[in-house]
């Protein structure tokens, strides 16, 4: 359970707060649009609940050198068309032109700031207390009297911004942030049972320690797993042996590692019993037996779709984290949008992971149907696997340090 105060808890009218929101949103990289918005409309709430103070946003696009590391101006167009009220943008951070519109704001009106990672103390890795010490925060915290963190997708993270100015004031749970926390202690407390977990994706490093977590917890009853991790486990079932010996040895040491779990937790997890293989363009569907050291396979077969559906109906809870093949390619989206609507129809208590699947489920026009649609990736698979979050950390520190003030 989570020990920080959120809004509720403070008085925010004529406050000046400092709004750390996790708006990181894909890009076209041609012409640089926003093409899902779904973390900037997720602002709102919290943006609805600051009608009567005068905030200021922290957020980042992307990182240095990467092609989608852009400036916040589009960011801002789209806050303000979801929000009933004055948002300007202005092209600093912390210097005069920042410290000049901060002054300006009255109650009621936005202020967003430039992308934080322009700004070199963003990208410092150190604990809060020394990143408190940042031209940054030291800087900025002056004109604030209150931190409002509503940055969930970025919790597993810990620059200045996220930490770091809740050493120097209040620091506070944002709607979002509190939604998102509420969501997912449901399915790591006592959830409606049987629990199943659907997990993919591409990132066998980040899947594996929850799979290991909610089995050894007894979080999960089930495991149904797709996507790349698929292959780490049909290796370790002895798949594939000439594929595994030309592995780098870190992935070697996945493999392995998936083999322990499948061994200790064998009759919980569920593996595919066909998959789907890119023949001459085409799908063609095969027997996981029939799977050699050089099938490429980008999906997951109709009869493991009929399989998974199955768990997934009967379930009390679902947490669903990461396409269960290669989306992006037509006729290879069939396994992750088709066990969505699924979820979509089903009468548990239905989480999905943010990123991939939540865009998808947005994209299908079933979003609105699942339990959470969570904004965040990274954060919330640090979460289900037991790790302590600094954003967390930081809000629990400075309810201790600060109280209920201001």
């Amino acid at each position: 359970m989570f020990d920080f105060l959120t809004l509720d808890d403070v008085d925010v009218k004529e406050k000046t707060v400092f709004l750390r929101v996790d708006i990181n949103s894909p890009l076209d990289p041609a012409s640089k649009r926003i093409l899902d918005d779904s973390r900037i409309k997720a602002t709102e709430a919290t943006l609805k609940d600051l009608k009567e103070a005068k905030t200021v946003i922290g957020a980042h696009q992307s990182r240095p050198g990467k092609y989608d590391f852009t400036n916040l101006e589009a960011h801002t167009r789209v806050i303000q068309m979801y929000h009933n009220g004055k948002v300007k943008f202005v092209e600093d951070i912390d210097g005069q032109k920042a410290q000049n519109a901060i002054k300006a704001l009255k109650p009621g009106e936005v202020l967003v700031l430039n992308n934080l990672r322009m700004h070199k103390d963003e990208n410092l890795d150190a604990p809060p207390e020394k990143l408190a010490e940042t031209g940054l925060v030291k800087t900025l915290a002056p004109f604030f009297d209150l931190c409002v963190n509503d940055a969930f997708a970025a919790a597993h993270r810990g620059s200045a911004s996220l930490t770091a100015f809740g050493e120097v004031m209040p620091m506070v749970a944002g709607k979002l942030m509190e939604k998102e926390l509420s969501a997912l202690n449901k399915v790591i407390y006592n959830p409606p049972r049987p629990t199943v977990y659907l997990l993919g994706g591409a990132k066998v490093d980040d899947r594996l320690p929850v799979i290991n977590r909610v089995l050894k917890d007894k979080i999960a009853d089930h495991i149904l797993i797709g996507g790349l991790i698929r292959d780490s486990f049909h290796m370790a079932s002895g798949a594939m042996p000439d594929r595994f010996a030309m592995l780098k040895e870190e992935d070697k040491k996945l493999v392995n590692e998936a083999g322990a779990i499948l061994k200790k937790y064998k009759k919980n997890i569920e593996l595919p019993i066909d998959v789907a293989l890119d023949t001459k363009g085409g799908r063609i569907e095969v027997l996981t037996s029939q799977i050699t050291d050089e099938t490429n396979i980008y999906d997951i077969g109709l009869n493991t779709v009929a399989k998974f559906s199955k768990f997934i109906r009967e379930a009390g809870t679902v947490v669903a984290e990461g396409p269960l093949g290669m989306f992006e390619r037509r006729g290879f989206d069939v396994g992750t949008k088709e066990l969505l609507r699924v979820m979509s129809e089903a009468n548990g208590y239905t989480v999905v992971g943010g990123g991939h699947m939540g865009g998808l489920a947005s994209m299908l026009g079933i979003d609105d149907k699942m339990k959470h649609v969570s904004t965040g990736g990274g954060a919330m698979l640090s979460l289900l696997a037991g790790e302590e979050l600094p954003v967390i950390e930081a809000m629990a520190k400075a309810k201790k340090k600060w109280g209920k003030t201001p």
